[in-house]
């Protein structure tokens, strides 16, 4: 009989419940209910438990308090969207009710569950049932009043599976949307699959990662017994060097620089801004990759690790206590020398809004948005770069306003996040800004400016469904206006057409196209002076955006 849950086992109860996240993410992500291709619930929380995983391999000593700290802090800079962002939460409040625990019985256990639920609630302003929220609610509140009923830590915990799955099952009667599509909540269902692998391991059947790409606890940490094994190691790190730079350049963007550094390794990121472009990379070739980059520019700051000798003689200092703002790569460089009264990051795809952008006065420009959510950590180390007194973060996209407010919290600088959900809302703000105006002024400026804009988008459909009563095929063109999904058919100019038309009333002046890399530009031409002739009346204005996946993002004002 299993009454206790100590630190060896806790950790292993994690990683196989990541795992079993990790393992599920496809499957989770069809669960979506908007049939777009954008980043998705079981890719963003797969890459939030993999970041806490990361973390979690530091720890050395199997120490309760000290493998919560890690998980906590990990899936913090990790976060995803907002399924991965209340995951992190969840994680969060579970590590802060077993600090100072050396063991876990039925009841500490019970008390941690609801404890990450409760911190889970705080952290979504408008929390919405229906969702992940309401199957961590339920399943904790069962924890709690059941705990004192059962002796074995095994059936107790088979229980609270039990109920999270049924509380799962019952989301669709709690969102029409839900209903309609014929699935359950997304996040709902990644959190059983972790609860599932939890239990899996507690009963001593721990659950692997299936890609073996992927890096397990059990991998990194070789459970502590065989550290001298050079070939283990190995399996671990595919690439040896994790090469940082920056480059001064005009002659190359981002985009491009990207695409030519895909060839040399992966955990790819490139950050670029007005004639710099940050890369980091792991490779194996370091030399080939700088000499690559100096092709297009000087290089201002180089640095090379080797991540195989690092995790040799890695040692782990106590720094819990530190805040995460310390975890910035480059505190000490800035993409304005002298500090200024604003700054702005905001989030987008594509060459073409990037330069819009940047000429709006954006200082950081993040590469990401639909397919791509940004992490915690990329909102971190941009703020960090920035010398400002107030920075303001648009997001421009509703499934990455939770990450940016995460690392509003965490840092202690002067941010706001203005919560703009698409690319146009974006745009809008910033040409309203006023840098003569105090920080206040602008957000109520930029909250204006959000009640005031009507934005649409189109794409295509990533699956066969029914939405506000529209049937949608597999590969349909769709188009999308706020949550509503209101035209649907084969053709582009059709779909896009009969979006327009219903955003326009009697008030609207102006309609603003950005037309995506999958449309050539006279199509563009031609599309946009039909809309002009149709509506005499209104100015139509045509800019490149160069944004994957979706065909154009439309604003009417």
């Amino acid at each position: 009989m299993s009454q206790m849950i100590d630190g060896k086992l806790f950790r292993e109860m994690f990683v196989s419940g990541a795992n079993n996240l990790q393992n599920n993410k496809e499957l989770i992500d069809k669960l979506n209910v908007f049939p777009v291709p954008d980043g998705d619930t079981g890719t963003n929380m797969s890459l939030t438990i993999a970041s806490a995983l990361k973390e979690l391999s530091k720890v050395k000593e199997d120490n309760i308090e000290e493998i919560g700290k890690a998980l906590s802090k990990g899936s913090l800079m990790g976060a995803r969207g907002n399924s991965g962002v209340i995951l992190s939460q969840i994680i969060r409040g579970i590590s802060k009710s077993i600090e100072g625990k050396k063991e876990l019985d039925i009841s500490l256990l019970a008390k941690a569950l609801k404890s990450g639920s409760d911190t889970a609630y705080k952290a979504v302003i408008k929390p919405i049932e229906g969702t992940v929220l309401t199957v961590v609610r339920e399943s904790s509140d069962f924890a709690v009043k059941n705990a004192k009923k059962h002796k074995d830590m095994i059936e107790f915990f088979e229980a609270v599976v039990e109920q999270a799955n049924a509380s799962l099952e019952r989301t669709p009667d709690l969102l029409k949307n839900l209903k309609d599509a014929g699935v359950v909540d997304s996040g709902g269902k990644g959190l059983v699959c972790m609860y599932e692998g939890m239990l899996s391991a507690l009963k001593g059947r721990k659950i692997e990662l299936l890609d073996a790409q992927e890096t397990t606890l059990d991998k990194s940490k070789s459970e502590n017994t065989d550290t001298s094994s050079e070939s283990a190691r190995d399996l671990d790190i595919k690439f040896t060097y994790c090469t940082e730079f920056i480059l001064e350049t005009d002659s190359i963007d981002s985009d491009s620089m990207r695409d030519i550094m895909l060839n040399y390794g992966d955990s790819l990121v490139v950050v670029g801004f007005d004639g710099v472009i940050k890369v980091h990379v792991h490779t194996n070739n370091p030399g080939s990759v700088l000499e690559e980059a100096l092709k297009y520019g000087p290089l201002v700051t180089i640095k090379i690790e080797n991540m195989k000798i690092q995790h040799e003689n890695q040692i782990i200092e106590n720094k819990e206590e530190e805040e995460p703002s310390q975890l910035s790569k480059d505190d000490d460089f800035h993409v304005n020398k002298e500090k200024k009264k604003y700054g702005f990051i905001t989030t987008t795809m594509g060459s073409g809004l990037s330069e819009i952008f940047e000429k709006l006065g954006v200082d950081i420009v993040i590469e990401g948005g639909q397919t791509m959510n940004p992490s915690t950590e990329d909102f971190m180390n941009a703020i960090d770069m920035i010398n400002a007194d107030n920075i303001f973060i648009l997001p421009n996209n509703g499934n990455v306003i939770m990450a940016a407010n995460q690392a509003k919290e965490i840092s202690e600088k002067n941010i706001f996040v203005v919560p703009t959900k698409n690319i146009p809302q974006g745009i809008a703000c910033l040409v309203g800004f006023d840098p003569e105006a105090q920080a206040d002024a602008n957000m109520e400026s930029f909250t204006e400016a959000l009640e005031s804009i009507k934005s649409g988008e189109i794409t295509y459909a990533v699956r066969d469904t029914i939405m506000d009563g529209i049937e949608v095929k597999e590969g349909d063109v769709i188009g999308i206006t706020g949550k509503a999904l209101v035209s649907s058919g084969k053709s582009v100019e059709d779909v896009t057409k009969k979006v327009i038309e219903g955003m326009i009333d009697e008030d609207s002046d102006i309609v603003t196209l950005y037309y995506g890399e999958n449309v050539e530009e006279d199509s563009a031409r031609a599309f946009a002076e039909l809309i002009q002739e149709e509506f005499e009346d209104i100015d139509v204005e045509l800019y490149y955006g160069g944004q994957p996946l979706y065909y154009y993002f439309i604003s009417v004002e």
